[in-house]
């Protein structure tokens, strides 16, 4: 796939937002102990978007840890007029998305992760559905696939060898 790239973080303003905090139980001869995962997504909401788990013994601490993550694994995802260049399915696990380009002024229709997911690339307009698992860790991987997997019209007319015009003609 040639739309997948990997981005340095240096000079990028990067937002990011939690998604998901899991407390962990682990039981031991001496009682319990918790730790927390938290799966947080990060993006400068103008096409670039990354996510990343944390886990440790404090929230703040698995937070922390989640955003550093988050900040290795950057990729950059065509975003036209704050929308989505086309529609797309995606799946990862269990988790089944899909994700439809919608007029100006609609806002983002989505639930949970995939809201999270993208808020942080910066879709200002479009419509999501998410079916199957609605866990949060599949359904953030299989947003991000959906989203890496988008060509833009660009991208399209030079693979063809033709110009942008000839792609938008149909």
């Amino acid at each position: 796939m040639s739309s997948i790239r990997k981005i340095k973080t240096t000079d990028l303003e990067l937002k990011d937002r939690l998604v998901s905090i899991n407390r962990v139980t682990k039981v031991t001869k001496g009682g319990r102990t918790f730790s927390f995962s938290a799966i947080v997504v990060v993006g400068d909401e103008n096409g670039i978007v990354g996510h990343g788990l944390g886990k440790a013994n404090e929230v703040t601490t698995a937070i922390s840890k989640g955003i550093e993550d988050a900040k290795k694994n950057l990729m950059k995802v065509p975003v036209i007029n704050g929308t989505i260049p086309h529609e797309q399915l995606a799946r990862y696990g269990g988790a089944h998305v899909f994700i439809a380009p919608a007029s100006s002024g609609t806002g983002v229709k989505a639930g949970g992760a995939m809201r999270a997911v993208l808020e942080s690339v910066g879709v200002k307009d479009c419509l999501a559905k998410s079916k199957g698992s609605s866990n949060p860790h599949n359904v953030v991987k299989a947003t991000i696939e959906a989203l890496l997997k988008m060509r833009d019209a660009y991208g399209v007319a030079n693979e063809r060898g033709v110009s942008l015009e000839k792609v938008f003609k149909g």
